[in-house]
């Protein structure tokens, strides 16, 4: 009877230790981590070093160095690539057809729909955003925003006027020192009792590329390597191609050039400006060039001042870095870089974004989560700053909505890549007529083919292009007999991602773009200026 009681004592004990073990692991939810999501605008993926593209343009060492400590990802792809579209999406996790902001022309945000940031505030995290907004429409505080300092619309590059919180200020220096100082400031007084969402978004390197002073020259005169499609002539491929208006050939103007100088330079800024660009422009002028020699020149003064921009970028990364090192809070940060899209330097004959090909399809992605990636981590799956939102919830041990279109980047982020993630990626631009006439497309994508559609007003026609054949996708195989079978495959898939992710048949009435419908009327256009240059 004694060794019974014993038993069923030690039993119950047992039966308590391991009741109260789970009760605890249920009680005591995992620690929610921060979240430092950097982006920047424009930011081509070959102005990343750790890219290790063909061209070597420029050394980032900081953002090489969350690459190192953390994933690299080769195939990121945004579904609309131009700044508002993009940036709506991040929001939101869905494309611009579902979030209602389909260009930077006349669509306007709506704060009160269902966004990743307002979602984690109601799970406990202060969040911050600083910088670069161009959601127009909308305030960061109607988005779930506790603090925010903003640029009004695109903002300037020197001694930039802000909104914070509603009140208008005014500072002097760089935009990108001074949206880092900012950032570093709102961390340094944050509650440190919760987990923060803090999103430093720069203007850099947007157009027209205006360099940090202390930067120029940099490169000390020395010539960039030309891309081999510099002087692309676009045969073989369409109408849109011929009559889009963003080469450095056509496009570029004195402003780009720098041989006009800024308004918002001050007295003492203007002097450093002048004394390296003028001696440069008066050379340009004696030389008179033309043609193909000119075509030269604006790319190699159009390197210098993208990439001074950079520098810029890449210190900020630095400095943001090193705060977390500095408090201790590196092993609890997700830290995220990325940009609203790709960008061209000089491929094609291009600068700008806004098309299907590589250059701007394609967004610089870096994640840093110590503990959870594996340092120096590669991925070549097709992932989209559509999956940023899901990332971030799933992260801070939140439900994603269901009518999220992304898909949580955790699993490879652990790196394990589910079995059923998406093999193809769809993509639709709608800004015509608009800045830089670039042709309204869809297109479906897998890692080797793009099957485009350009369509409506006046244009109807398909190109399809081989990655591995023609890496550089400079002809469209449409047309080939031999790729009869991948058309149509492409076109079975392209109608079935259509339908899962509920693209109208026809565009809606608010993303057609009618510059003389009068204001207030579906497609009106803003009449204040925005992304348009």
């Amino acid at each position: 009877m004694l060794f019974m009681n014993m038993v069923t004592f030690s039993v119950r004990t047992l039966l308590f230790s391991v009741l109260a073990l789970l009760a605890t692991h249920v009680l005591a939810a995992p620690k929610q981590p921060n979240i430092l999501f950097i982006f920047s605008d424009d930011h081509a993926y070959q102005a990343i070093s750790a890219y290790q593209h063909s061209i070597k343009l420029v050394q980032t060492p900081n953002l090489d160095r969350i690459a190192k400590e953390g994933m690299i990802f080769h195939r990121a792809m945004v579904p609309n690539s131009i700044c508002g579209p993009s940036r709506a999406t991040v929001m939101t996790g869905k494309y611009n057809h579902l979030n209602g902001f389909y260009n930077n022309s006349n669509s306007r945000f709506d704060g009160a729909q269902q966004t990743f940031p307002r979602l984690l505030k109601a799970a406990g995290y202060q969040t911050a955003i600083v910088g670069k907004w161009h959601l127009t429409g909308a305030e960061p505080s109607s988005l779930g925003f506790d603090y925010w300092e903003i640029l009004p619309g695109q903002g300037v590059y020197y001694n930039p006027p802000m909104n914070r919180m509603g009140q208008q200020v005014k500072h002097t220096g760089y935009t990108t020192d001074i949206i880092t100082d900012l950032s570093l400031e709102w961390l340094k007084r944050r509650d440190k009792s919760k987990p923060f969402l803090m999103m430093a978004q720069h203007k850099a390197p947007h157009r027209e590329w205006s360099p940090n002073l202390k930067n120029l020259g940099w490169n000390k005169d020395q010539k960039f390597a030309e891309p081999p499609t510099l002087f692309d002539n676009y045969t073989g491929r369409g109408r849109a191609e011929y009559e889009q208006d963003m080469s450095l050939e056509k496009t570029f103007t004195k402003l780009d050039a720098k041989l006009t100088v800024p308004g918002s330079l001050n007295e003492e800024q203007r002097k450093t400006w002048n004394a390296y660009y003028e001696p440069r422009n008066a050379e340009l002028e004696k030389a008179s060039l033309t043609g193909k020699e000119l075509v030269r020149w604006r790319y190699q003064r159009y390197m210098h001042d993208y990439l001074a921009c950079i520098l810029s970028v890449d210190e900020s990364v630095g400095r943001l870095l090193k705060f977390l090192d500095d408090e201790g809070l590196a092993k609890d940060t997700i830290v995220v870089y990325s940009s609203d899209q790709g960008f061209y330097l000089g491929e094609h004959g291009w600068f700008d974004k806004r098309w299907f090909y590589e250059e701007s399809l394609r967004t610089p992605l870096l994640a840093r989560w110590p503990g959870v990636t594996k340092p120096g981590s590669v991925n070549r799956d097709i992932v989209s700053n559509l999956d940023f939102a899901s990332t971030f919830l799933e992260a801070a041990g939140q439900p994603i909505p269901g009518d999220i279109q992304g898909r949580s980047l955790l699993p490879i982020l652990r790196g394990q890549t589910p079995a059923d993630w998406r093999k193809s990626f769809y993509y639709h631009y709608y800004e015509f007529p608009g800045a830089h006439s670039v042709r309204k497309h869809y297109a479906v994508i897998t890692d080797r083919y793009k099957l485009v559609h350009f369509y409506e007003p006046d244009v109807n026609y398909w190109e399809l292009f081989d990655r591995v054949k023609d890496p550089q996708e400079m002809r469209s195989f449409s047309e080939d007999p031999a790729y009869a079978k991948t058309r149509a495959e492409l076109h079975t898939e392209l109608t079935r991602l259509r339908k899962e992710l509920k693209v109208p048949d026809q565009d809606a009435p608010e993303s057609i773009i009618r510059p003389n419908a009068p204001k207030g009327e579906p497609g009106a256009k803003k009449k204040k200026k925005s992304d348009a240059k």
